[in-house]
């Protein structure tokens, strides 16, 4: 039988960390853990979204346990914050969805001068999972999901230049390299945690095509009619070929709470873009162990932090 919402287990006592949690795949899984029991913990930029969203969710789960974690993926020192704020306010976390992203977005770099999709997307999020390692170790059993794209296949990393900002600035290029960064984090991640023996459980998940507003927000930051112009046009691409945002939010919720799921696994529609959540085969390049470790050491090395469970 097909997982759906129904099949997310009892997770009443476990904290949940989303990351983007107040629109699109983030408020869905943020929805449907509370609804399981879970205590979700929304770590988001926009503090006016976020209360939207945190009503959203209490009007379909009355007594929805909800808490706001500032975060911005763009600022290192935001990252340090929100790890920091975690630490004080808890004593495990016990499981950590990586899910928010920009897609497409015109030449922009973050705070602290990495291109922004590499930074919001992949960079920003391995700090986060860094710092909080060792509240995911206390958990009985933890989970880390990184949330990566189908555009993943198309992608190329070189380690030597990650985060750097190409010229010219190709924006479904850096998107596309992005997404096979989350996927290498992965399995680097994977592996790292198993050599030391290590009780979390790391895996991809991606949503097919999701009826969200990411395919539409960061073209849209390049302004004039142009940028206008091909917003709306994603947007009824969108609007006519996606499936639900609740559909495209299943295999993040499988990889997060199926008992099943591998470390290092990765989840996505049975499909391609659609379907139900299934266990897939990531692309040849996120496969490459040497780039994924040459992958994991640089972004290390660029953020400052290092991956440990105490």
């Amino acid at each position: 039988m097909a997982f759906t919402e129904d099949d997310v287990p009892d997770l009443t006592g476990r904290t949940v960390l989303v990351t983007g949690a107040s629109s699109g795949l983030g408020l869905e899984n943020a929805r449907a853990l509370a609804r399981r029991g879970a205590h979700v913990v929304l770590a988001t930029r926009d503090p006016d979204r976020t209360a939207t969203a945190t009503a959203r969710i209490q009007r379909a789960v009355p007594d929805a346990s909800l808490e706001h974690l500032p975060l911005d993926l763009a600022d290192l020192a935001s990252v340090r914050g929100a790890v920091a704020a975690m630490r004080a306010q808890h004593d495990r976390l016990d499981v950590l969805i990586a899910n928010a992203g920009v897609m497409g977005t015109p030449a922009r770099t973050t705070v602290d001068g990495f291109e922004l999709q590499m930074g919001v997307n992949h960079l920003g999020h391995a700090a986060l999972v860094a710092g909080l390692l060792p509240l995911l170790a206390a958990a009985p059993r933890p989970r880390v999901v990184v949330v990566t794209s189908e555009m993943a296949r198309a992608g190329q990393v070189d380690p030597a230049t990650l985060g750097r900002p190409a010229v010219p600035h190709r924006p479904w290029r850096a998107y596309a390299a992005s997404k096979l960064a989350n996927l290498l984090y992965t399995a680097a991640l994977a592996e790292r945690l198993a050599q030391a023996d290590a009780a979390v459980v790391v895996a991809s998940a991606h949503p097919g095509y999701a009826a969200t507003d990411l395919q539409t927000r960061g073209p849209a930051l390049g302004g004039g009619a142009l940028a206008r112009s091909r917003a709306r046009l994603l947007g009824a691409a969108t609007s006519l070929l996606a499936q639900p945002a609740a559909a495209g939010a299943l295999p993040q919720l499988r990889a997060a709470t199926d008992p099943t799921v591998r470390p290092g696994s990765a989840w996505g529609p049975a499909r391609g873009m659609r379907g139900a959540p299934v266990e897939v085969t990531p692309p040849p390049r996120a496969r490459d162990r040497a780039l994924a470790a040459a992958l994991l050491a640089r972004t290390e090395e660029l953020t400052g932090v290092t991956h440990r469970t105490g």
